[in-house]
């Protein structure tokens, strides 16, 4: 059975943008490049051919994979969210009991994560670590790097 992921409403949209790229574009012109490299001639010396199927080997694999995702996701709306506790699509302020630094997350399925735009994975350690807190609760987190000793401060979304 397939796992559910939930996105925001622009992430969903990315991801049924690109498996629709996939599908209409890059598919096609793989389709183009095999027969292009099968009018060539011998299929058994042709390098061209064999790269072509093997790029469309893994277009279809990651087609796949796509709508796996989107029949199985679940989209929520910031209505949806609760903010009494940390959960997926929390926005998150936490101080950093170690160096007294505050930092924001956002709380996002793995395939969302930026961490540039502070949106970590709730498969994450840190992630797995601030869900279901609230705001006040003091967290130990193991991360490689060591122990990071998180507070809640504001929970929003």
């Amino acid at each position: 059975m397939a796992q559910v992921s939930y996105y925001t409403p622009e992430g969903f949209k990315k991801l049924k943008e690109e498996l629709e790229q996939l599908k209409h574009v890059e598919r096609p012109r793989i389709s183009g490049q095999i027969a292009e490299a099968r009018d060539k001639g011998d299929l058994s010396e042709n390098a061209e051919y064999d790269a072509a199927k093997e790029a469309q080997g893994l277009l279809e694999m990651r087609i796949s994979k796509l709508e796996d995702l989107v029949a199985n996701a679940r989209v929520l709306e910031d209505s949806q969210i609760d903010t009494s506790k940390v959960m997926i699509l929390s926005t998150v302020r936490l101080k950093n009991l170690v160096n007294n630094t505050e930092q924001k997350f956002t709380l996002v399925s793995e395939n969302e994560a930026d961490l540039k735009t502070g949106r970590i994975s709730i498969g994450s350690p840190i992630g797995k670590g601030l869900l279901g807190l609230k705001v006040g609760e003091v967290t130990e987190i193991t991360v490689p790097n060591g122990k990071l000793t998180f507070e809640v401060l504001e929970i929003t979304r």
